[in-house]
């Protein structure tokens, strides 16, 4: 992987997750290397959650009405 994973978008590092997911399905990878893969992927899913998170508490903040948050539900159009 060229990047890093604290620069990587949230959508680089899903994929980059989709693409170590896969290979260790495969099974036919050394063990070393499975468990560098392993950890890589763990390393993603921290980044991916924390970037989450910081997305969440963004639109917290903006559906702040009067100094209060007011989480609407999410109704997807069709």
């Amino acid at each position: 992987m060229a990047k890093k994973t604290e620069n990587l978008s949230f959508e680089e590092s899903i994929s980059a997750l989709e693409q170590i997911v896969a290979e260790l399905e495969k099974g036919d990878i050394p063990l070393d290397k499975a468990l560098s893969q392993f950890e890589q992927g763990i390393a993603l899913v921290r980044q991916s959650q924390s970037k989450l998170e910081q997305a969440q508490q963004k639109v917290s903040v903006l559906l702040q009405e009067d100094g209060k948050a007011k989480l609407k539900p999410f109704i997807e159009e069709e």
